[in-house]
């Protein structure tokens, strides 16, 4: 996977990055099943999507075969932390408090995923 500039992908277009990050690699056709399970979607549609994405350096095409196999060219972590990035700066001014206060209030964490959150504090807490 290659370090580019910022990521930008559009909403489809992340929908289909989580399929590739899960599956590795996969046909258009694989991708697509998989988002046709939770949303109505064409398959030329699919494909033009990953063609695009392609051109873009989102995704990498072995097309060695009659059948193009996809694999992300962008890690997961770093299209989080950017996009994660984008939105503290633009809807939390900056404060990643903010955020946090904002995500914890509006959805229900686990145990395991507030002693997560906790132990994540108590390191932050120790660096600094």
């Amino acid at each position: 996977m290659t370090h580019q500039a910022p990521i930008k992908p559009t909403e489809s277009e992340l929908e289909i990055l989580q399929v590739l990050w899960e599956k590795g690699d996969a046909t258009v056709r694989e991708v697509h099943e998989v988002l046709t399970a939770h949303k109505d979607v064409g398959y030329t549609t699919t494909l033009k999507l990953m063609q695009i994405m392609f051109e873009k350096g989102l995704v990498l095409r072995n097309d060695s075969s009659k059948t193009h196999i996809y694999t992300a060219n962008v890690s997961k972590e770093d299209t989080q932390q950017q996009l994660v990035n984008k939105m503290i700066r633009n809807l939390f001014n900056g404060s990643a408090s903010q955020l946090v206060m904002q995500a914890l209030g509006n959805q229900s964490a686990s145990k395991e995923e507030l002693d997560a959150i906790e132990a994540m504090i108590q390191q932050l807490k120790s660096k600094s």
